[in-house]
């Protein structure tokens, strides 16, 4: 039996995956020591053009952007974004401890609508979904790092009720480019996000609940799901706790995903260069 398109495709490109690792690790790096000058040299500027930051996690169990796929042990999670006024690149790459790559998502978004009460953003991706697998070369079996294409978009409006207090929608929906399922997903979550709840010390704790109903081929499911996120303003250190709760579902899985993290967090403004 010979070995399928996909998987001779990855073999044959193997080193390409990893100079994409490669590169992107020194892109990152390269924008933590970049963004500061930049800021430095328009100081003079009131406003900033936008803003680089993000959140790495170490965590004892990598959970998915959908909360009922996790990567089933511990990982090391990194949610970068660069955005503007309206639009915003916002990578999130994953890998499991031992530095094997997870997933890597190009996230895109724009805010279409932005005031003071309600908020509409759009956004889409390419993601690339790591695998080792067992696979037939030249009629051997050998283990073999293979990645799984897909293409997603999302649509979130969230409306604040308080201060503390915001609610709306988030769908997602994926399309797979692979011989294997899955194919097609969506996602529909009802959001609840409840920020600023003092816990002492100067940390304060936001819980974001989610009612979420979830398709994938020929199969469905209800959950609820929640994190739990402690952090403290201009304090780069922050702990992060989730749990996934099976309400109804055909979709193989566990019942019930829980993980804990420990967070760094950082933030740098930017403005554009004259």
């Amino acid at each position: 039996m010979q070995l399928k398109p996909i998987w001779s495709n990855f073999s044959s490109k193997k080193s390409n995956f990893q100079q994409l690792r490669t590169a992107i690790c020194v892109l990152f790096f390269a924008s933590l020591g970049w963004s500061p000058s930049l800021s430095a040299q328009e100081a003079s500027s009131a406003t900033p053009s936008g803003q680089f930051g993000g959140v790495i996690t170490a965590t004892n169990n990598g959970v998915s952007i959908i909360p009922s796929f996790t990567l089933g042990r511990p990982a090391v999670l990194f949610d970068l974004s660069l955005s503007g006024e309206r639009f915003s690149f916002d990578p999130m790459l994953r890998f499991g401890m031992d530095g094997k790559p997870w997933s890597f998502v190009f996230w895109g978004r724009y805010k279409a609508i932005k005031d003071k009460r309600f908020t509409l953003t759009l956004g889409g991706h390419p993601a690339f979904i790591f695998q080792e697998r067992l696979v037939k070369v030249n009629g051997r079996e050998e283990k073999m790092m293979v990645n799984q294409r897909f293409l997603a978009m999302e649509i979130a409006p969230m409306y604040k009720v308080t201060k503390k207090l915001s609610m709306g929608l988030y769908y997602l929906q994926g399309h797979g480019f692979n011989p294997v399922p899955p194919r097609d997903s969506r996602f529909l979550a009802l959001n609840t996000v409840i920020s600023g709840l003092p816990v002492g010390g100067g940390f304060n704790m936001r819980v974001n609940p989610q009612l979420f109903f979830l398709d994938v081929d020929a199969n469905s499911g209800t959950y609820f799901t929640s994190n739990f996120t402690v952090s403290k303003p201009g304090f780069p250190i922050g702990f992060q706790g989730l749990f996934n709760q099976k309400i109804k579902s055909s979709i193989p899985g566990d019942d019930f995903i829980w993980n804990v993290g420990l967070l760094y967090i950082f933030s740098t403004p930017y403005h554009k260069a004259k």
